[in-house]
C-alpha cells in the first residue's frame, strides 16, 4: 500500500471513531487481510483474553483504558515479560481521547491526541511492513559492529604479521566465521542466545592463548554432522552448519589479551539488529582504516537500487500480482514463476543488490500468500517459500566482498524466514536454516573475463535479469590490468580504447541477453551517453535485437551519509526488442516513449558525430593560440606595466591575452605577439632576449620533434590561430553548476589562447545563439564531461548544432537581446564571470536578459513554446536528423554534378 492511501485511512477513522472496531479497523488501514482481522475477531490470533485488549503476536499489544493514569499502564505493560517475550512492535494505549505508544524495537515514545491519528503515519508505518526494506544509514549496530572488527582487525594484523603473509583469503574467512557466529546467537540459528560469546568466555584464558586453538576446534564442530566426531562437551550443543561457510581448514589467528577482549565485546553487540544488504559494505571498509570515519558511506541505499529492479522486473511482478488477486490458479502461478527467475550481478561487491532483490521478493511472496489464504479461506494450508538463494549469481573480483556477499545472503535468508512466519502466522513455515544451503553462486573473479555464461548457465526456457552497478573507470584513469581487460573484452573490435571501462560490462551483457528471455539494467556513469563515448558505444553494443527497454536520467547516486555528493549517474536497461512500451523516467516523473536513443531522449536513433564543418550557416570556430613557451610569452599585469614603462615601443607587441581561466574569473594576463619583422628591433630588449633564450631551449629539449622544431621560432606561439578581427571566445571547459558557459565577445587586440574556442569575424547575433538554453541543452547531452564539468569543442558540440536559416531582422532581433544582456554585465564590471553566472550570486538582471533571449532563439525554432529540456533535446535531435539528411543528399548531388 502506498504511504498516502494509510494516511487517507487513517484520518478516516479519525473522523468516525468506533470503540468496539477501533483496533481492527486500525489494523486494516495497514493492509492487514480480511482472514487475519477476521481472526483476530475470533480470537485465533489474540493473545490476550481479556476485554479491551488485544495481543497480535510480533505485531502490537493494544489497551483501553479509561483511567486518568495512560502512562502507568504503558510503563506497566512495557515491563511485563510475558507481553516482551510475544516481541509486540508496538504497545498502544488509549482512552479514546489520547493515545500512547511505544516502539519496542527503536524504544521510542509517542503520545497524541486520537484526532491527529493520520499525522503519526511514520510511527505506525512498520505495521505495514514498509520498514524491514528500509535501511538507515546511521544505523548504530551496524557501525558498532563495524567498528569493533576494525579494531580486532588492526590487532591481528599486527600480532600475526606471518600468518597474515600467507594471502588475505584466511583473514576474509576467518572474520566471516565470526560474524555468522555473533549473527546466529542472536537470531535463533543458534539454540541459546549468547552461546558462541558464553561458550568463548568460559573456556579460554584471560590472556588470549588459547583462543586460536578454540576457534579452530568450533569451526570443525560447526563442519561436522552430529555424532561423527568427539568434541569438548561445551561445543556439543554447537549445530552443524555446513553451506561451504566453515569447510575448508584455514589457520587460526593468534590472540593476546587485548584482542580476546574484542572478541567478548563484540558478542554484546545485538547482532539481530544488522541489515545485510548494507553491512556487508560497511566491513569492507574495515581492511582499510583511513574509510572507518565514513562507514556510513559504504553501502548502496535502497531507494536507489529499487530504481533500477523496479522498472526492470520488480513493477511487472506486481502488476501480476494485482491483475490476479481474484484468481487463486494465477496467484500459484506467478508464485511458481517467480521461484524460477535468476537474478545475475556481474559486479555484486558485498551483494546489496542480489540482497535488496531477495528481500523485495519474499515480501511480494508474502503479499501473494496472504491473498491466497483469502481466498481459500476454508483450506487450512501451510505455506513455505519457494525462493531460494540458489536463484542468485554473481562474480566479485575482492575476495572479501566475494565472501561477505555469500555470509550477507545467508543472513537475509534468516530474517526474511522471521518475517515470513511473523507475518503469516500459523499459516507460514520455514525449513530450517542449518545446516546451510549453498548461497547462490557468487564467484570469485574478474567479470570483464569470466564466461558469464558459466557462472549463470542460461537455457531457452529461462527467465533472466542481470543487475548491478559496475565499476566506471574512464580510459585516462585504468591501470595497465584494466585496459588489458578491454583489450580482451573488445577482441577484434576497433575504435574502443577511449571507452569507460563499464564498457565491458555493457557489451558482454547485450551479447548475453541477445535471443534469450534476458534483460539486464546497470548504474553508469553519464558520459556513456555523452560526448565521443556515445558513437564509440552504443553501435558496438545495440543491433537490430537490442533495444532500451527504460532509462533513468542522470541523478546523483547517493546515501544518507553526510558529506556524501555523489557521483552523477545513469540506470540503462537493455532487452531484446519487443512491442512493449518503453520509459524514461526523469526527476521522480515517468514517461512513455516511443523510443529511447543513445543519449536516453524520446527521439530516433542517431549518433552525433564530429563534424569538420558547421551542419548550420555558422562561420569556423577554432581552438585558441597555443603558447607552448614555459610561461615566457606570458606577462602578469605587473611586468607587463613595468615593461611598457621601460619601452613604450612594446605597445602593439604587449595584448591582452584571454584562456577560460582569465575570462572566467577575471584573471588579467598579457603576452607577447611579436612578428618576424619585428623581431629584430624588439629582440634586442635584454627582458625580451632572456624569454626568447628560455623558449629555444624549453623547446629544444622537448621529446616532441614538432616542438624541437618550433626552437627556431621562439618568439611566436606555437599553433597561431589568431585574426585580427573581433571574437567570440568559448571556454573549452566550464563548470556544470552554471545555467549558461558564460561567453564574451572580444576585440581585435585581444589574443585567445588554447583552454577556449574562438570565433572570428563573429557577428553579435551568432553570440545570441550560442548563449541560449536550446544550445546549452545541447552542449550537456552531445559534449561529454571533464569529470562532472561542461566540456565544449568545435567538431561535437559547435559544428553539429541544429540551428535554422535566419534573415536579416531575425539576426538585428536577436543582436538587441544579446546588447541587453552586454548591458546587464557592464553593470558589474568590477565582477568576474564566474560570480555573474554562479546560480546562487547571479543578478537578477542578467537573469533576465538571459530568459528573455532564450525566449527569442526558442521562437525561431518554433511558435509553441518548450516546457522541458528533454522536449527541447527531442526537437533538435530530430532538426539534426533533417539536416544531416539534406547535407547528405545535397553532398551526393553535387557529387553527381561534378562526374557529368
Amino acid at each position: 500500500m502506498k504511504k498516502s492511501e494509510i494516511q487517507q485511512r487513517l484520518n478516516n477513522l479519525a473522523q468516525n471513531i468506533e470503540r468496539d472496531t477501533f483496533i481492527y479497523s486500525f489494523l486494516s488501514c495497514f493492509g492487514l487481510s480480511r482472514t487475519t482481522i477476521a481472526r483476530l475477531k475470533k480470537g485465533d490470533y489474540n493473545l490476550s483474553k481479556v476485554e479491551g485488549e488485544l495481543f497480535y503476536k510480533g505485531k502490537i499489544f493494544f489497551k483501553i483504558d479509561q483511567s486518568d493514569k495512560l502512562i502507568n499502564t504503558i510503563d506497566e505493560i512495557s515491563k511485563n515479560e510475558g507481553v516482551l517475550k510475544q516481541k509486540p512492535r508496538f504497545i498502544v494505549v488509549t482512552d479514546f481521547v489520547n493515545v500512547l505508544a511505544t516502539d519496542t524495537r527503536k524504544k521510542t515514545n509517542k503520545e497524541f491526541s486520537l484526532h491527529d491519528l493520520a499525522e503519526q503515519i511514520d510511527f505506525f508505518l512498520p505495521l505495514s511492513g514498509a520498514e524491514i526494506y528500509r535501511v538507515s544509514s546511521d544505523n548504530k549496530a551496524d557501525r558498532d559492529a563495524a567498528y569493533k572488527l576494525g579494531e580486532l582487525y588492526d590487532i591481528l594484523v599486527v600480532d600475526n604479521p606471518e600468518w597474515l603473509g600467507q594471502g588475505s583469503h584466511q583473514l576474509n574467512l576467518f572474520l566471516s566465521r565470526l560474524l555468522f557466529c555473533y549473527f546466529a546467537e542472536d537470531t535463533g540459528i543458534f539454540p541459546v542466545k549468547s552461546m558462541f560469546t558464553e561458550a568463548l568466555a568460559n573456556n579460554t584464558n584471560v590472556d588470549g592463548a588459547d583462543v586460536n586453538d578454540f576457534l579452530s576446534t568450533l569451526f570443525k564442530k560447526l563442519n561436522t554432522e552430529s555424532g561423527k566426531t568427539e568434541f569438548p562437551d561445551y561445543l556439543n550443543n554447537f549445530p552443524y552448519v555446513n553451506g561451504g561457510l566453515f569447510r575448508d581448514e584455514i589457520v587460526c589467528p593468534k590472540f593476546s589479551r587485548k584482542s580476546r577482549q574484542i572478541l567478548l565485546d563484540s558478542g554484546e553487540l545485538d547482532w539481530s539488529e544488522i541489515n545485510p544488504d548494507i553491512f556487508g559494505s560497511m566491513i569492507q571498509a574495515v581492511a582499510d582504516p583511513s574509510e572507518r570515519t565514513n562507514l556510513g558511506m559504504h553501502y548502496t541505499s535502497v531507494q536507489n537500487i529499487l530504481k533500477l529492479i523496479k522498472p526492470l522486473f520488480l513493477d511487472e511482478l506486481y502488476e501480476e500480482f494485482e491483475k490476479s488477486k481474484d484468481n487463486a490458479k494465477g496467484l500459484e502461478k506467478l508464485l511458481f514463476r517467480m521461484s524460477k527467475i535468476k537474478f545475475f550481478d556481474p559486479a555484486c561487491g558485498s551483494g546489496n543488490f542480489l540482497i535488496i532483490t531477495y528481500k523485495e521478493l519474499r515480501n511480494l511472496e508474502v503479499q501473494i500468500i496472504k491473498q491466497l489464504i483469502d481466498l481459500n479461506q476454508n483450506q487450512r494450508k501451510i505455506y513455505f517459500t519457494s525462493l531460494s538463494l540458489t536463484q542468485f549469481y554473481g562474480i566479485e573480483i575482492k575476495d572479501f566482498a566475494h565472501e561477505m556477499a555469500i555470509l550477507s545472503l545467508w543472513l537475509a535468508e534468516h530474517q526474511m524466514n522471521q518475517v515470513f512466519e511473523s507475518e503469516l502466522l500459523d499459516y507460514g513455515e520455514s525449513k530450517p536454516i542449518l545446516p546451510l544451503k549453498e548461497a547462490g553462486s557468487i564467484v570469485q573473479g574478474n567479470a570483464a573475463r569470466v564466461s558469464w555464461e558459466e557462472v549463470c548457465p542460461k537455457n531457452t526456457n529461462d527467465e533472466i535479469y542481470i543487475i548491478g552497478n559496475p565499476p566506471y573507470l574512464g580510459y585516462a584513469i585504468q591501470n595497465t590490468e584494466q585496459k588489458n581487460d578491454m583489450a580482451y573484452t573488445f577482441l577484434g573490435v576497433k575504435d574502443y580504447k577511449k571507452l569507460d571501462y563499464i564498457s565491458c560490462w555493457f557489451y558482454k551483457g547485450s551479447r548475453y541477453i541477445d535471443g534469450y528471455n534476458a534483460q539486464l539494467a546497470f548504474v553508469s556513469t553519464n558520459s556513456v551517453c555523452q560526448g565521443e563515448q556515445v558513437a564509440l558505444l552504443w553501435p558496438k553494443v545495440l543491433n537490430e535485437g537490442i533495444e532500451i527497454g527504460f532509462a533513468h536520467h542522470s541523478f546523483k547516486w547517493t546515501n544518507n551519509a553526510k558529506g556524501n555528493a555523489g557521483v552523477t549517474v545513469v540506470i540503462i536497461g537493455l532487452r531484446n526488442a519487443s512491442g512493449f512500451p518503453k520509459y524514461i523516467y526523469n526527476a521522480g516523473i515517468k514517461k512513455e516513449s516511443k523510443n529511447i536513443n543513445f543519449y536516453l531522449l524520446d527521439a530516433p536513433n542517431i549518433t552525433i558525430q564530429e563534424r569538420s564543418k558547421p551542419i548550420s550557416v555558422f562561420p569556423e570556430m577554432r581552438k585558441g593560440s597555443q603558447p607552448t613557451d614555459g610561461g615566457n610569452l606570458l606577462l602578469d599585469v605587473r611586468t607587463s606595466n613595468e615593461l611598457l614603462m621601460s619601452f613604450p615601443k612594446l605597445e602593439n607587441i604587449i595584448m591582452p591575452f584571454y584562456g577560460a581561466e582569465e575570462f572566467i574569473n577575471g584573471k588579467k594576463r598579457f603576452c607577447l605577439w611579436i612578428k618576424e619583422n619585428q623581431l629584430k628591433d624588439i629582440g634586442q630588449i635584454p627582458e625580451i632576449k632572456e624569454r626568447l633564450s628560455a623558449i629555444r631551449e624549453m623547446r629544444g629539449n622537448s621529446t616532441k620533434l614538432a616542438t624541437k622544431r618550433l626552437a627556431a621560432y621562439p618568439y611566436r606561439f606555437a599553433e597561431i590561430r589568431y585574426k585580427s578581427t573581433d571574437s567570440i571566445i568559448v571556454p573549452r571547459h566550464s563548470s556544470e553548476k552554471r545555467q549558461y558557459i558564460p561567453l564574451g565577445l572580444l576585440n581585435a587586440s585581444s589574443i585567445v589562447g588554447d583552454s577556449a574556442m574562438t570565433i572570428y569575424d563573429a557577428e553579435p547575433w551568432l553570440f545570441g545563439v550560442l548563449h541560449s538554453k536550446m544550445h546549452m541543452v545541447w552542449v550537456d547531452a552531445v559534449g561529454g564531461k571533464l569529470e562532472t564539468r561542461y566540456r565544449y569543442s568545435a567538431k561535437l558540440c559547435y559544428n553539429t548544432f541544429p540551428f535554422p536559416d535566419i534573415n536579416e531582422r531575425q539576426k538585428e532581433t536577436i543582436t538587441q537581446y544579446v546588447f541587453d544582456i552586454l548591458d546587464e554585465r557592464a553593470k558589474y564590471s568590477e565582477k568576474t564571470m564566474a560570480w555573474m553566472y554562479n546560480p546562487e550570486t547571479m543578478p537578477a538582471g542578467l537573469k533576465e536578459a538571459h530568459h528573455a533571449l532564450d525566449l527569442a532563439i526558442e521562437r525561431i525554432y518554433r511558435l509553441a513554446p518548450f516546457h522541458s529540456d528533454e522536449e527541447r533535446l527531442e526537437y533538435l535531435f530530430k532538426l539534426y536528423d533533417e539536416m544531416s539528411r539534406k547535407n547528405t543528399l545535397f553532398a551526393k548531388e553535387k557529387k553527381v554534378s561534378k562526374k557529368k
